[in-house]
């Protein structure tokens, strides 16, 4: 067998931990996201280096890194100061299904688990295939508001939208999916959402507790399919906003459920 190509990897979004876990690959871990919460057992074992958006350089360099993972824009200055300081970055930005069994056959190349990558791609395939045949014995399909954030209303990013179909459901905003960054996805108001009536909410705000009375109350929402059947719905944020196996796993789970919950009602 081979050796891993990194050994100390100092890891800044939840998705990589995660992966790297699953594949059995965590003794390369050398530092961690202080948002991970998958597996619970890497809160205690690793040393969290980071937040998201923001960090302490000198927190990521303490754990002496032959490598750090990041991802997306949101993390963009952080990792050009990483590079300035000499060291080795990548960052992944997948937005879609695809790109999350891409990062996870990344990973597994770097720390000589291909194998194990490969089967762990198969599995998410097999329950992303099993959420499509589940929808398959439906001939209504709901159509369905995901929400990020409340002030401003920002909406659901790729990758939800495409669990949302791929569960049976039309996603509401399928304009502003396709973008990558979260301020191209600010609806101006309540507004949209309401002229364009979703049967189904689900909210999952990024670190905030949600408040269904505060959505519910927004003006004219008390009229919208969603509301006045009882179809808002909460998925917490580690389940659904990592672009990883937890996503598929947690998320398309969950979102296909409530959408058999809709079915049940109609």
């Amino acid at each position: 067998m081979s050796a891993p190509l990194y050994r100390r990897i100092a890891a800044l979004s939840t998705e990589a931990v995660e992966t790297l876990y699953l594949l059995d690959a965590q003794d390369c871990l050398a530092g961690i996201s202080g948002y991970t919460v998958r597996p619970s057992r890497a809160r205690a074992e690793k040393p969290k280096i980071s937040g998201f958006s923001s960090a302490q350089l000198e927190r990521i360099l303490q754990v002496q890194p032959d490598l750090v993972i990041a991802f997306s824009d949101m993390q963009a200055d952080l990792t050009r100061d990483l590079i300035r300081a000499g060291q080795t970055v990548l960052t992944f930005n997948q937005r879609d299904i695809a790109g999350i069994y891409r990062m996870i056959a990344s990973l597994g190349a770097l720390v000589d688990k291909r194998s194990e990558a490969a089967q762990l791609v198969a599995d998410l395939q097999q329950q992303v295939a099993q959420a499509v045949s589940r929808a398959q014995g439906w001939t209504r399909r709901p159509l369905v508001y995901v929400e990020e954030w409340d002030q401003p209303i920002i909406t659901g990013i790729g990758w939800i939208a495409e669990m949302v179909e791929l569960a049976g459901g039309r996603y509401a905003f399928p304009e502003h999916a396709a973008a990558p960054d979260a301020k191209s996805r600010i609806l101006a108001d309540g507004d949209p959402v309401l002229q364009r009536a979703p049967d189904i909410v689900i909210a999952s705000w990024c670190g905030k507790k949600f408040r269904p009375e505060q959505l519910c109350a927004r003006p004219g929402w008390q009229d919208m399919p969603a509301v006045r059947n009882q179809m808002v719905f909460e998925i917490k944020s580690p389940d659904l906003l990592s672009p990883g196996p937890a996503a598929i796993t947690h998320g398309l789970a969950q979102i296909s459920d409530i959408i058999a919950r809709w079915q049940e009602a109609q």
